[in-house]
């Protein structure tokens, strides 16, 4: 048996920056409104023309990271790509990535596991990688929300929160099991499934031809939807649980947390984690006032910049935590 380590990190977000402000301009909403409820200042959204969709940006940030860990792109013998966006409803991003890249025939999985998607797709990575099925591999977590999102008072609610981006991560196989991911926990209550949901299209209730039979133009089904109350008092709480559950798993407790990496989904989840949790402010990384919530390239970009700000040591107990959509929770823990 292996252990898996990050070896490479990087990003890419696009250069337009949305603030509340621009918001306020074709919504009704405001500066005051959105920070106090997200702590969210700016986010990056995507402008049509630039060339950016949700595999480009995946390809940008995965070529940050292979420069970094410094191997060939040839040494990378599988993909897994974690997003809610793909460029096309079928195939998944994964293979775009293969081909842009240029990487030889490797396999390529696609995770659809929203603000948890990377902390999935990482769990994944690990066990392939412990087991001695694959070397390195390249883990991405892209979003490009801004096409889809209602940019109107009815949708500004849900708009608001979500930004586009891009991280990635290159794992590698460890021989020292002290090392890299200790261990990943992932967890699912699919009775919530309707509580943050994008409906349409889909095979079950709202397909393409519905869509187009009925040509209404107050149909809100392919708008994403949240509830964003029983999402919160739902996320608090499983935040917590499944990060003491990974710190038990490695006979760790509290004080033994170097550095907090929580999907960024909402600063006031962030800080409710943070004063539980007994941690200091250089001990939680939060980039949310920034981007807003990337969902599953939350995480990655989070990491990476942390990682550049020099705040990851080595021997650093580091704790990836994420909840969204499906319910889906995860942890990892990493010794860096």
């Amino acid at each position: 048996m292996y252990n898996s380590k990050i070896i490479g990190l990087g990003k890419y977000v696009p250069n337009n920056v949305v603030t509340n402000d621009d918001l306020s301009k074709f919504m009704d909403t405001n500066d005051d409104w959105i920070t106090e409820r997200t702590g969210i200042k700016e986010r990056r959204w995507v402008e049509k023309g630039s060339g950016d969709t949700t595999a480009t940006m995946g390809v940008k940030a995965a070529k940050v990271a292979i420069e970094r860990a410094g191997i060939d792109k040839d040494d990378i013998d599988f993909i897994i790509f974690a997003t809610l966006s793909p460029d096309m409803y079928f195939p998944g991003p994964g293979v775009q990535v293969q081909h842009a890249l240029d990487i030889k025939t490797v396999g390529a999985l696609d995770v659809r596991n929203q603000c948890s998607g990377f902390v999935y797709a990482l769990s994944v990575a690990d066990n392939f990688i412990k087991t001695g099925m694959y070397k390195n591999i390249l883990v991405i977590g892209s979003e490009l929300h801004s096409h889809g999102l209602d940019k109107t008072t009815r949708g500004r609610g849900v708009t608001v929160i979500f930004g586009d981006g891009a991280g990635a991560a290159i794992l590698s196989r460890e021989e020292d099991t002290s090392k890299g991911i200790l261990s990943t926990h992932l967890h699912s209550q699919g009775e919530h499934a309707e509580e943050l949901v994008l409906i349409a299209p889909g095979m079950g209730k709202r397909w393409v031809n519905d869509i187009i039979a009925e040509n209404d133009p107050n149909d809100e089904s392919y708008f994403p939807y949240m509830n964003g109350q029983f999402v919160f008092k739902n996320a608090v709480v499983r935040f917590s649980e499944v990060i003491m559950e990974g710190l038990s798993q490695n006979n760790l407790d509290n004080e033994s947390i170097d550095m907090l990496i929580p999907h960024q989904a909402n600063l006031r989840i962030a800080q409710f984690i943070q004063r539980k949790f007994g941690l200091s402010d250089d001990q939680v990384y939060n980039n949310i006032m920034r981007y807003g919530n990337t969902t599953a390239a939350s995480i990655p970009i989070a990491l990476t910049e942390a990682w550049e700000e020099g705040k990851l040591k080595e021997g650093d107990n580091v704790v990836l935590a994420a909840f969204g959509s499906g319910f889906t929770w995860g942890s990892a823990i990493i010794k860096w």
